[in-house]
């Protein structure tokens, strides 16, 4: 299993919107909303890097409202 937290940033006041869509995408496993220059931390989960960047963050980076992603593979060393 391969897994990647994706930072988000939303248009204003998008936020809640853009978590509660991106959150029933499969293979995501946990939607956050946060502070900071990010609004919502993503984790997402596949089989494959290629599964991954197709069929889920490529996904999540389709949602309406969603303005730049920041995709970071976690490393299992």
């Amino acid at each position: 299993m391969v897994q990647a937290y994706m930072l988000v940033q939303t248009e204003v006041g998008r936020a809640d919107q853009v978590a509660k869509a991106v959150s029933e995408i499969e293979g995501v496993v946990r939607v956050d909303t946060v502070t900071g220059p990010y609004d919502v931390v993503v984790l997402t989960e596949a089989a494959s890097v290629d599964l991954l960047g197709t069929a889920v963050v490529g996904r999540v980076q389709r949602v309406a409202g969603i303005t730049r992603t920041l995709t970071c593979s976690i490393l299992k060393i």
